[in-house]
């Protein structure tokens, strides 16, 4: 990991956030050899559309396990009946 001091933090900050964002590289940053914080590169959230297809995804795999576990010759529309009378 790289280490900077404040001062060379001040005077080369684009350069230095250029190598975090572009190079993934973590930054120590030390005031008087200490160090006092870290610059980390952000995790990338995922594409809206990606994070749609997972879902679709989550729900067709539940889809799966459901229907293998579903009586035959049950309807959705009776279990939820019969689910109701139980109330």
């Amino acid at each position: 990991m790289r280490s900077v001091g404040i001062r060379e933090l001040r005077e080369r900050t684009s350069e230095i956030i250029r190598l975090v964002r572009d190079e993934r590289a973590e930054v120590l940053v030390t005031h008087y050899g200490r160090p006092v914080a870290r610059l980390l590169p952000v995790q990338s959230e995922p594409a809206p559309e990606e994070e749609t297809a997972q879902v679709w995804a989550e729900l067709d795999q539940l889809a799966v396990e459901i229907g293998a576990r579903w009586p035959e010759g049950v309807s959705a529309a009776e279990a939820v009946a019969e689910g109701r009378r139980e109330l």
